[in-house]
């Protein structure tokens, strides 16, 4: 009976200890597909990028550009040409090689002129994409470009298969660490290791990305251990129970996502309406009402850490005597707008918090939640809407308001070519320069109000090592996770 119940405990031991090469990953938001080549939503990045899908180049958790797929680069004198030296012996999941005829067609794809690539603009510089021989591309540019290094490291960048790339968004085949073996939708996504894997193998054998919109029930996910953590957890006002319970680690980070009030430039022309809602705006109030404290103020959209960042929070204060006084010179009465909310809950919240101060100042809006497809849809796509909120969780990102069809449509010459010129500089303190006037000019435009820099809140099982504190980019890196006992 002994021998037997020794027996049976080691059998319960060994178990135990299997398990802890599995991850149950929390995500607020399931992702509309799994190509982030071909598609805005972070999530799907969360939950692809570095795992299934790798770049030429890829960001380390400090924000670094990173080797991943190219080995090595050089870079012509002028600046033009740049030659990736590809490691040898990548597979893609489905068991065919990846050379360099799939770098030429995944970039040529990204920036072809039918592209749906939500981010086509990081290719604008690239004039021609070839192949020297299997493991060695070079990229020709237009104009110098020192930041194609950090472009390629985008998850919209990354090396797919002509074979397998219509299909990614239902089956993503990539190179990664982990392959796609499961989507139930409404529900989860899961990966397991990639036997194959060109690099150092994770120690995670199956990783879960359970997706769980309520706030309320990622936390009772998490307290009885059907999560072993939430990156992004989105209920900050219980981290406090979290914080006071052993078998837990609260991470507390910064991340690229610039919480806005988005403003459709179209729909509402006159810079003084703007400025009155930007000037109607308490951005501490949303804060602490919304992320109960966990965020930074924000004047511009640029994020606070960046060395080149200007603190431009007092040209928007809070101020609704001034709102009402810019609303009255603009002669916009009786104003009603629409305000279109995504699923997260600092727009939720914030969005309620928003309406009741643009109310104060005379401004009535009419809030529709909308799911994140519809989002995606109507105000992404459509530009059918005058307000949201959303996070821009791309890492430094101001040059979306160069692009006049973004969706909030802004269209300024002036900017465009500064923009243009900041890609070509290389001169680290002209560039500095440029970027600080970048961020003043879409504050004087008051393009959109700029509430704050988002927090990264995230809760863990203690024994879990090896998640990212920051967010550099929208990313759940497994790479490096791994359980201590």
């Amino acid at each position: 009976m002994l021998i037997k119940t020794t027996a049976a405990l080691c059998l319960l031991a060994t178990a135990a200890l299997a398990q802890q090469t599995d991850i149950t990953i929390g995500m607020q938001l399931e992702p509309p597909n799994l190509d982030p080549t071909g598609g805005a939503a972070a999530a799907i990045d969360e939950v692809v990028y570095a795992n299934v899908f790798e770049g030429l180049t890829r960001f380390g958790p400090d924000g670094s550009v990173q080797p991943a797929l190219a080995e090595s680069w050089d870079v012509s004198e002028d600046g033009t040409v740049w030659t990736f030296k590809l490691r040898e012996g990548v597979e893609f999941h489905d068991g065919s090689t990846m050379d360099a005829e799939d770098v030429v067609f995944s970039l040529d794809r990204a920036r072809a002129e039918d592209s749906t690539n939500a981010q086509k603009a990081l290719f604008e510089a690239i004039e021609s994409v070839e192949a020297l021989d299997p493991s060695t591309v070079k990229i020709t540019l237009s104009a110098p470009n020192g930041n194609l290094g950090f472009n390629l490291a985008w998850g919209d960048a990354v090396i797919v298969a002509p074979e397998t790339a219509d299909t990614n968004a239902s089956n993503p085949v990539g190179t990664g660490p982990f392959v796609f073996t499961d989507w139930v939708q409404g529900d989860r996504v899961d990966l397991t290791r990639n036997p194959d894997y060109w690099g150092e193998a994770p120690a995670l054998e199956k990783a879960t990305f359970k997706f769980i919109s309520d706030p309320n029930a990622a936390f009772s996910a998490l307290m009885a251990g059907d999560l072993d953590a939430f990156p992004n957890f989105p209920a900050p006002e219980t981290l406090s129970s979290f914080e006071a319970d052993p078998r837990f680690n609260v991470i507390i980070g910064s991340t690229e996502g610039e919480t806005i009030l988005g403003i459709n430039n179209a729909n509402i022309t006159d810079v003084k309406v703007r400025q009155a809602i930007a000037h109607a705006i308490d951005r501490q109030a949303i804060i602490d009402g919304a992320m109960f404290g966990y965020g930074t103020p924000i004047g511009t959209h640029f994020a606070p850490h960046n060395p080149d960042y200007v603190d431009l929070t007092a040209q928007s204060a809070y101020d609704p005597e001034k709102a009402r006084a810019l609303l009255a010179e603009a002669g916009a009465t009786d104003l009603k707008l629409r305000l279109m909310l995504p699923p997260p809950v600092y727009a939720r919240r914030g969005g309620e918090i928003i309406a009741s101060q643009l109310r104060e100042v005379g401004i009535e809006t009419e809030i529709s939640n909308l799911e994140w497809a519809q989002w995606l849809e109507q105000v992404f796509k459509g530009k059918d809407f005058d307000l949201t909120i959303v996070s821009h969780t791309e890492p430094a990102d101001i040059n979306i308001y160069a692009r006049p069809d973004y969706y909030f449509q802004y269209d300024n010459p002036a900017f465009q070519t500064l923009i243009e010129n900041i890609g070509i500089t290389t001169d680290d303190a002209e560039r500095s320069a440029m970027l600080r006037q970048a961020q003043q000019i879409i504050a004087d435009d008051y393009v959109n109000a700029y509430l704050f820099q988002l927090a990264k809140t995230g809760v863990a099982d203690a024994r879990i090592q090896g998640l990212w504190e920051n967010a550099p980019t929208q990313a759940n890196d497994l790479t490096g996770v791994s359980w201590s006992e």
